[in-house]
């Protein structure tokens, strides 16, 4: 279960209130102040303390500020004397600050005199240089920002096509089949069914989906052709197919934020999510349900591939994170490393020939108002993460279901809150099919 950090729409004061961060190393524990808006930049922070302080993991942050004793005046004022402060420049002067500390939900005023305790100040906090993002660029500006963020953190000098130079493994014989059929309108089940046969590994996890209780087969399977054609259809195994396929070319980080909801497990929900919400859709609107559902499944495929191409990076990236809740990890990844997973998971799904309407959907599943073909499969990419997050299933922060965005795809709130349901109702049978795909992985 993730930890969600929670923004109540209707608090307007949240803006200029100060962010309160606990932080620790071998040598105990430190307390961070810095606006609530900004991005805690631990490089300042390092250097400023001579110490490589983490934040805390979410559910001790939550606990620890959820003490009894923290609920009153006179406890608030002893913990805010009781550790060293290290508070952003901006700050400096402020006689009375207002705190918040998000997870636990926390807010109280604080006075202080500096003259009491240690407190350092300094340029800790940075801005992040976009919010929502209103579109991402595609085609040539993705390869452009992708090769500089490349030759900037890595070894590799890109002189000719991108991804011949980034060490990414070839793809399978099988998936580079599975993608051409993916991708033909005409492809159908006759043309499945062979490729799957010659792939004992494929042909084995096609059998143990058919007779899971999700897909709750009548009477036996006994064969590849009744799995597919009687029980799970042409797009399930598709789509279920390249998924595998994808965690075999790259492997989930072992440096991943503590607390993070496994990769596996939220590539499925969010699939499934993504199918449900899709079913819901008036017919004139509908998008395709079998793209609609591997979107949701390769919708963080990017974060593979940043795992994979910076790996050096990936566990400063992870503290980042963690110091950072409050913000999407896309906002991160860009002050970081001047590149996201969307963008660089949209280019290289692209590159591979996968549908248009996938690609563009991952790449623009931040935007504030995507559109072309994807727009529907963008949006609901964007809605099942809100509500996933708010069952603490998914990773990122919580702002709240938005009904213009439901509005958008032709859905209610309570279609919404129906969808969630059902998927709730599945969650041993999901659990398992995530435990299948991560031992395909394995």
């Amino acid at each position: 279960m993730s930890v969600g950090v929670h923004f109540p729409e209707s608090d307007s004061t949240l803006d200029s209130s100060i962010r309160l961060v606990l932080m620790h190393d071998a040598q105990g524990k430190v307390l961070v102040l810095l606006p609530v808006s900004a991005m805690l930049n631990l490089a300042v922070l390092w250097t400023l303390t001579g110490r490589k302080l983490q934040a805390v993991r979410g559910e001790d942050a939550e606990r620890f500020f959820n003490q009894q004793g923290l609920q009153s005046e006179q406890g608030q004022q002893r913990l805010m004397q009781s550790f060293p402060l290290v508070i952003d420049a901006s700050l400096e002067g402020r006689a009375e600050l207002p705190l918040c500390e998000l997870t636990s939900g926390l807010t109280f005023r604080w006075q202080y005199l500096v003259a009491e305790q240690q407190v350092q100040f300094g340029a800790i906090a940075v801005k992040p240089e976009f919010g929502r993002m209103r579109k991402q660029p595609g085609g040539g500006e993705d390869v452009v920002a992708i090769t500089r963020a490349v030759e900037r953190f890595t070894a590799l000098r890109v002189q000719q096509r991108l991804e011949d130079t980034l060490g990414l493994p070839a793809l399978a014989p099988t998936t580079q089949k599975i993608i051409m059929l993916r991708s033909d309108p005409d492809a159908g089940v006759d043309q499945l069914v062979p490729v799957v046969r010659l792939d004992p590994s494929l042909s084995a996890q096609v059998m143990s989906w058919a007779v899971s209780p999700y897909y709750a087969a009548p009477g036996k399977v006994n064969s590849i052709d009744e799995a597919i054609i009687r029980v799970l259809g042409f797009d399930l195994v598709v789509n279920l197919a390249l998924g595998i396929a994808m965690g075999q070319v790259l492997k989930v980080p072992e440096e991943m934020p503590r607390g993070s909801t496994p990769y596996w497990q939220q590539s499925i929900y969010t699939a499934t999510l993504c199918e449900k919400l899709a079913r819901k859709i008036p017919l004139e609107n509908r998008p395709k349900i079998g793209l609609a559902y591997l979107a949701g499944l390769l919708h963080n495929f990017g974060y593979l591939v940043l795992g994979h191409l910076f790996q050096p990076q990936q566990a400063v990236l992870s503290r980042y994170v963690e110091a950072n809740p409050h913000l999407e990890p896309v906002l991160i990844e860009q002050q970081v490393l001047n590149v996201t997973r969307d963008q660089i998971g949209g280019w290289l799904l692209e590159s591979w020939n996968l549908p248009e309407e996938v690609y563009s959907a991952i790449r623009q599943q931040q935007c504030e108002a995507p559109d072309g073909e994807c727009a529907s499969y963008a949006g609901l990419l964007q809605l099942s993460k809100q509500l996933l997050r708010r069952e603490g299933l998914a990773d990122g922060p919580i702002f709240g279901i938005d009904p213009e965005l439901c509005e958008r795809l032709g859905l209610s709130l309570e279609q919404a809150d129906d969808a969630v349901r059902e998927l709730l109702g599945y969650q041993d049978d999901l659990n398992e099919l995530t435990r299948t795909l991560s031992r395909a992985r394995a």
